[in-house]
């Protein structure tokens, strides 16, 4: 267990390698006793500084939302990070490839939420229930740490989170079943991954019921127009300068973003 000013330390140096876009050792080296719990306290240190800077939070990501990337990280539960309106893009953008360190592109579901959810029992249909509508989205993860990382090196880099980019037809979570919404993702024309969102957790809405409840712990909740990522159900795709991406969601309409 780290203390405050280790905590804010490694806060400050992973703010700074994304500024840079230099990759920084990653803090578990330094600090062999940093923990999952250590590694939120860096986010919200982070959050706060960027909120100072003028950046707004809105909205939260889950990750590791499969057994098999759980068993990767040798974790039991997802792990969740922050959204900043300064990393929210729409269809049809282009983003420059050297404003990230290690990127990859993964595809997704994002809730948009007409009401507050609050835990501590919140349920998939209470989800179901508060969310105005859900549209697709690609969530790039950056990595502004060395390689291979502790999952509390993850989750003090912001559970890896670098840019969302949101498209495609927005739907009521009612008028389709969200666990068998399925998207193909094409990469300079070649389709490189392929999957049904019942991959996150049995029902993306479940993994969402999730976060409510975990952030309750924290003394958290989550907020009326807010954006939640539900997690991939594709493996990530490695991302260079030069690529074009476009993702098919079917009836729910696609995504297509450059990285110049």
């Amino acid at each position: 267990m780290l203390n405050e000013n280790e905590c804010r330390e490694i806060a400050f140096a992973l703010l700074n390698a994304c500024r840079d876009c230099k990759p920084i050792p990653k803090p578990s080296q330094r600090y062999p006793g940093l923990e999952v719990k250590d590694g939120y306290r860096i986010q919200d240190l982070w959050a706060k500084e960027k909120a100072v800077g003028g950046a707004k939070l809105v909205g939260h990501k889950i990750g590791l939302t499969s057994k098999a990337m759980q068993r990767t990280a040798q974790l039991a539960e997802p792990d969740h990070g922050k959204i900043f309106n300064d990393c929210v893009y729409a269809d049809g953008s282009r983003l420059n490839a050297s404003s990230f360190i290690n990127a990859r592109l993964e595809m997704e579901l994002a809730f948009i939420l007409g009401d507050d959810l609050e835990g501590p029992d919140t349920q998939l249909y209470d989800v179901v229930r508060a969310t105005e509508f859900v549209v697709p989205a690609l969530e790039v993860n950056d990595f502004r740490t060395d390689m291979p990382r502790t999952i509390a090196d993850t989750i003090a880099d912001n559970a890896a989170f670098g840019a969302i980019v949101v498209g495609g037809r927005p739907v009521r979570p009612q008028e389709v079943d969200l666990r068998w919404v399925g998207a193909t993702l094409a990469r300079n024309g070649v389709i490189e991954e392929s999957g049904l969102s019942a991959a996150v957790m049995g029902h993306p809405a479940i993994s969402v019921a999730w976060l409510v409840n975990k952030l309750y712990t924290l003394g958290c909740k989550l907020e009326k127009g807010q954006i939640v990522l539900a997690g991939s159900f594709a493996r990530p795709v490695d991302i260079e300068a030069g690529d074009i991406f476009h993702a098919d969601y079917g009836p729910l309409g696609s995504i297509g973003v450059v990285f110049a």
